[in-house]
């Protein structure tokens, strides 16, 4: 047993924060042109290593290495950071020639006295392989384009002024989280990271230390592991100056207010155990909003799918899956949707409920709703028809169910009647702000014009996806992820601050991505030249892991060569 898995004692505790305190003095001294080539450094480690991230991160879900959903891997852990790397060391590029980051982007008002940025498609890459999709950064009501410029770059702005040395807990999950969430600990706040390991991640401890060589060789990161009580005696260490977590609203909670009964009295009274700032991303009961219209047959069964994909997706085990449904009980199609909302649960490949505790809280939701529906795929899949958005629901509305559970509600009304009550219900009924989903057809968008806008600003959310998934959020590196701002400790829901902000901006609110309604070919035949296939993160998709390895290696090498293979791939899923 090594000195990083053995039991950690204050001694230990006080070694690693004085590593801390001499990795902050030499950051300090790092140049924003030296940090650049660590960043080089760091992505082709990442490319060298990337089969064996992916390897083990199949070993940690279970996933067979033949299986079409080692795309999930691929995409949401090597792929996702190198997408980020990219954007980050473009930024920093520019601000080490004195230039403005934000030069190159466009901007619009958008309702409410609030700027948005045009973050995707931004390259010639984007628009070939994201074909079809947007997103825009919209920044906090009242911030300028002099306010937005003059704060441009956070940290690396004055890289010399380090402010200490961050505890980042890291997530379990998703296994891109916590290499970028160290990334932007690094360069948006200038601290150096002791990172702790999710012991349900700790077999990817070898691959950690290995992308992180550059900065671990100037004592900028430290990779951990270990149990509780080291994470318990860092975080409340003297030496150390603030905290980042991924996790649960619970979890959070332990670490601020203490547990137990303890931290329930402290809660109550106001008087944190932890005296310093925290930063969270956390989870909470994200919505689908399903506006009513006229929809094909096929529009019914390929949004099913995409609904099924927002719950299934690393076997539901994210905390941006969608967990409730809301419809509109008026709506003539209901049934029918439905119906295909059913057969896609069903029909989505098989797969363990490997994260820790997902049967148990699987059960607790078919306890509490006796109506619940074993739909069929694996044991744990679960549709909880018939919630009622009037009346509280602790289980389907306020805690995270973090397994492949659905709830569906529904509201009456149609067109924006339907889409304004769905909106207060989602704000005020559903636990957590980080991000939700619309679905709308394109004649009923069109139909509202610019008050759909008016209706999207309405919703409080980190990210807005519409007629996509908010995964595609997390995915897009110049925008924002986290919670709708404005938590208060007591009160965090689904967390305060953000990651990834490959810009560095401040003041930012939330983003909102937009997808295609139909896909490739299907666009084509109603007039939209969307070039786009159905999406490799689709649990359905049949070829998502040779996409997901391509598209990998092509965002670190960039070739017109490559493109062929990635199209050929898509294109079977």
């Amino acid at each position: 047993m090594t000195e990083m898995t053995a039991q950690f004692s204050a001694t230990d505790a006080d070694r690693i924060v004085e590593k801390l305190a001499r990795g902050e003095v030499a950051w300090a001294r790092t140049s924003l042109a030296r940090r650049c080539e660590m960043l080089d450094r760091f992505q082709q480690l990442v490319v060298d290593h990337a089969q064996e991230w992916v390897d083990l991160a199949c070993e940690m879900k279970g996933l067979p290495k033949d299986s079409p959903l080692v795309g999930e891997e691929w995409i949401s852990g090597p792929w996702a950071v190198l997408s980020y790397l990219n954007s980050l060391r473009h930024t920093l590029a520019v601000l080490e020639e004195g230039g403005d980051p934000l030069e190159p982007f466009t901007m619009r008002s958008v309702p409410g006295g609030r700027l948005a940025i045009d973050v995707l498609p931004h390259t010639m890459w984007d628009t070939l392989l994201l074909n079809g999709y947007r997103a825009e950064l919209w920044m906090q009501p009242g911030v300028d384009r002099a306010r937005m410029r003059a704060r441009a770059g956070l940290g690396q702005r004055r890289p010399y002024e380090t402010r200490g040395g961050v505890l980042v807990l890291g997530a379990g999950n998703i296994t891109s989280i916590v290499p970028s969430d160290v990334l932007y600990v690094l360069f948006a706040d200038n601290r150096v990271v002791a990172l702790k390991l999710n012991p349900i991640a700790d077999r990817l401890e070898g691959v950690m230390r290995r992308i992180f060589a550059p900065f671990i060789e100037v004592g900028a990161v430290q990779v951990l592991t270990g149990d509780v009580e080291l994470g318990s005696a860092l975080a409340y260490h003297p030496g150390v100056a603030a905290v980042h977590m991924t996790g649960s609203e619970a979890t959070h909670d332990a670490i601020v207010w203490g547990s137990g009964e303890r931290g329930v009295a402290n809660k109550a009274a106001g008087t944190p155990v932890l005296d310093k700032p925290i930063t969270s991303e956390l989870g909470g009961a994200a919505p689908v909003v399903v506006v009513p219209g006229k929809w094909s047959k096929r529009d019914l069964r390929f949004h099913a799918r995409h609904v099924a994909t927002m719950r299934l997706h690393n076997s539901g085990c994210n905390c941006i899956a969608a967990q409730v449904v809301v419809v509109s009980s008026d709506w003539a199609q209901k049934g029918a949707f439905l119906a295909e909302l059913r057969k896609a649960l069903a029909a989505a490949p098989a797969r363990p409920a490997w994260y820790p505790g997902c049967d148990l809280r699987v059960e607790t939701a078919r306890a509490l709703h006796p109506n619940a529906e074993r739909v069929g795929g694996t044991p744990q899949r679960t549709l909880i028809p018939d919630l009622d958005l009037s009346k509280p629901d602790p289980n389907a509305f306020e805690s995270e169910y973090f397994g492949p559970v659905l709830g569906i509600a529904e509201l009456p009304g149609e067109g924006e009647e339907f889409l304004e009550s769905a909106i207060e219900a989602c704000n005020e009924k559903l636990r957590g702000t980080l991000g939700a989903n619309v679905l709308i057809h394109p004649k009923a968008k069109k139909a509202m014009g610019e008050r759909f806008e008016r209706h999207l600003s309405q919703l409080r959310y980190g990210t807005i996806a519409v007629n996509a998934w908010t995964g595609l959020g997390y995915l897009s590196a110049l925008a924002t992820w986290g919670a709708f701002p404005g938590h208060s400790l007591d009160d965090i829901q689904s967390g305060r601050g953000v990651v990834h902000n490959a810009l560095l901006l401040a003041d930012t609110e939330r983003t909102v991505v937009y997808g295609p309604w139909r896909m490739l070919p299907r666009a084509w035949l109603h007039g939209s030249f969307v070039l786009a296939p159905k999406p490799p993160w689709f649990v359905d998709n049949r070829s998502a892991a040779t996409t997901g390895r391509l598209l990998t290696y092509f965002t670190a090498k960039p070739r017109w060569r490559s493109l062929p293979a990635i199209f050929w791939s898509a294109l079977r899923g």
